[in-house]
Order: C-alpha cells, then sequence, then structure tokens
C-alpha cells in the first residue's frame, strides 16, 4: 500500500499585504470569470481593471485618473485591445526601466504561432492562451494566481535601491 502523498503550499506573500493585480482586458465575461476565480483566493488581492491599451499605460505610468493607482504586483494582459493593443503595450512595459520587472502574463484568445513568438521576443513572462470553458478559465487563473504568488519570489517594492 503506497503512502498517501501530501503537498503543502508555502505562501511568499507577506501576511498582512495585498498583492496588487492589474487587468488589461476589454471583454466584460472575461472580466467577470477573472473577478470571480479571484475572489476566494489564498493570496489577499485587489484587482484593478483597464479595460484598453492607452488605460494600461496612463495607469502604470500614473497619469491622470490613475495618478494614485499602486505599481501592480503583476500584469494579466490581453493582446486584442482596442486604442492600444497588447504587444504595444508589452514593449512599452518592458522598455520602461521603471515597469520592466513587473511580471507581465498574456493572457489570450490567440493561439497563432507569431503572437507567441512576438510576445515573448517583447519579454512576455508567460503566454497563456484563454480556455474556452468556464471551468478551465477559473482553473487557469487560480494557476496563475497560485505560480506567481506561492512559488515565484517577486522584486521587492524598493527594487530601485540596488
Amino acid at each position: 500500500m503506497q503512502p498517501e502523498h501530501i503537498y503543502f503550499i508555502l505562501l511568499t506573500v507577506k501576511k498582512d499585504s495585498t498583492v496588487q493585480i492589474l487587468l488589461v482586458e476589454d471583454n466584460p465575461g472575461d472580466i467577470r470569470l477573472t473577478i470571480e476565480a479571484l475572489k476566494e483566493s489564498q493570496v489577499k488581492n485587489y484587482l484593478h481593471v483597464v479595460k484598453d491599451g492607452v488605460e494600461a499605460i496612463e495607469f502604470l505610468r500614473k497619469r491622470g485618473k490613475y495618478e494614485l493607482s499602486p505599481t501592480p504586483d503583476l500584469i494579466l494582459l490581453d493582446l486584442n485591445l482596442p486604442r492600444k493593443d497588447g504587444r504595444e503595450v508589452l514593449a512599452e512595459i518592458k522598455t520602461d526601466e521603471n515597469l520592466k520587472m513587473i511580471p507581465v502574463v498574456i493572457l489570450t484568445t490567440s493561439e497563432a504561432e507569431q503572437d507567441i513568438i512576438k510576445s515573448y521576443k517583447l519579454h512576455a513572462n508567460c503566454f497563456i492562451t484563454k480556455p474556452a470553458d468556464l471551468d478551465d478559465f477559473i482553473y487557469a487563473i487560480r494557476q496563475i494566481e497560485n505560480f506567481w504568488f506561492t512559488v515565484v519570489k517577486l522584486p521587492p517594492e524598493n527594487h530601485e535601491r540596488f
């Protein structure tokens, strides 16, 4: 008889800290699903949502109505966005000294090889095709959260001083 395996997840997020997530998504259904998936999270999180690439850059650079926005710990970025597409947003993030260390997860409906290759050439941290099935979508969001906030060690907020 084989012993049962017991798995423990070590949370690397500080107990009292809130993880800031920026979702750049224009599809209301996908926004709702992401909110639902993160509601029952083991990690305390705050989800900020912007609906196009221009707003994403405004949020990240703390301009206009986003002047007081926090710097996100993780960005979930769709590629097919109005006004400025996700590829352009990714390129701006990864060439900006103040933003390039923020992990960017491409979360898109695209399965096109050229989108995958271009995203990685622009230094995306990972590329995930959105599952069409509701349960699979929620599972994917929870896996993203688990990986980025329980497994990965993120840079400290004050990394500029190093």
